[in-house]
């Protein structure tokens, strides 16, 4: 909702108010103006009281993967669990609120979802909040009425990989001949020009081409893996998440490259940082995530916790089976099934 309408509701509620006020006048007691002004401006709703009182944090996370905040869901011998490095920060969150509940367990429920649900399911109520390496500083219709958290991770951004040195050579000889004024986004263009460029549905590498990526070959995929695999297109550059698209060339698909310039410095397009996101409404819920976010950073551990995701070689099964937790078991198939690729409509 946004600020013309939130104005224009409080002056019509305020009217409401100062009218009720001059008919208690007329009444022999005021006690009857209560009920009628929780008809005009019911009581805001207490959400830490509600997920108290259900003991449940209801949460959504992206049933895609992006290593290392989200990863594949597995069988464990205590059933599927999913892990990465948001769904550590969801259980943070969940131990500050059991502390907020006086010591009553609250339990992290996860729904894995399509990326581009997530933010549907929240604005219809079903949700708490969701984390899945959101972007905080990316503008889109579709996100209006929504509110993020302080930002738990800087260093995100937008860039590319590729399977083809040559567009790595097209690249870095743009930027060579770009002298002292550097123009990732220029040469960018220059690099991927004729080729077939991938980018996920919903997130922000998707709406960051349809802005500036127009004119090339842009395919839309459900999924980073249906990107890394699709054969029909071939995929020749795909744009996304500049941690995960690191991750993902040193650790799991190590025949794609960054687009780096000469120094092997990545060429981002634009920076990003990661933030919680829950409804405008939820304001007790907002600050206690950015209270557990500001604790974390404060101590120390917020830092431990990249280290520990980002740059340690680990097994992310053993991660799961000891430390992560169950699912929704209705979107398995969902999470297993990481889509398809297709032409973007013609704008």
């Amino acid at each position: 909702m946004d600020n013309h309408n939130r104005h224009s509701i409080l002056i019509i509620r305020m009217q409401a108010l100062l009218q009720l006020a001059i008919l208690c006048l007329s009444l022999q007691g005021c006690g009857l103006i209560t009920d009628a002004v929780q008809l005009v401006w019911p009581l805001a709703t207490d959400d830490i009281s509600a997920i108290c009182r259900r003991g449940r944090l209801q949460v959504g996370i992206a049933a895609e993967p992006f290593q290392p905040f989200v990863f594949p869901a597995i069988f464990t011998d205590e059933g599927l669990r999913v892990t990465g490095m948001d769904v550590a920060l969801v259980q943070e969150i969940a131990r500050a609120l059991e502390q907020r509940c006086g010591g009553h367990p609250v339990t992290p429920v996860l729904h894995l979802v399509r990326f581009r649900d997530l933010f549907v399911l929240l604005q219809e109520g079903k949700l708490d909040l969701f984390a899945s390496a959101i972007s905080a500083n990316v503008p889109s219709p579709a996100r209006i009425g929504l509110a993020y958290s302080s930002p738990y991770f800087y260093d995100g951004g937008i860039a590319g990989i590729t399977r083809r040195p040559a567009v790595i050579d097209r690249l870095q000889t743009t930027l060579r001949l770009q002298a002292d004024q550097r123009d990732g986004l220029g040469a960018m263009k220059a690099a991927v020009t004729g080729l077939v460029v991938a980018v996920q549905e919903g997130t922000s590498a998707h709406l960051y081409a349809l802005e500036h990526f127009a004119q090339t070959t842009l395919v839309i995929c459900d999924s980073l893996p249906a990107a890394l695999e699709a054969q029909d297109p071939t995929i020749d550059v795909i744009l996304g998440k500049l941690p995960v698209l690191q991750y993902t060339t040193t650790r799991t698909h190590k025949d794609w490259r960054l687009l780096t310039d000469i120094t092997r410095t990545p060429v981002i397009l634009t920076r990003e940082q990661y933030a919680v996101v829950l409804g405008d409404e939820h304001d007790r819920l907002l600050r206690l995530v950015n209270d557990v976010i500001f604790k974390l950073d404060e101590s120390g551990k917020l830092a431990q916790m990249r280290t520990r995701w980002l740059d340690e070689r680990y097994a992310f099964p053993r991660r799961a089976a000891s430390e992560g937790l169950p699912f929704d078991i209705q979107n398995m198939a969902v999470h297993y099934d990481q889509g398809q690729c297709r032409p973007a409509p013609r704008r």
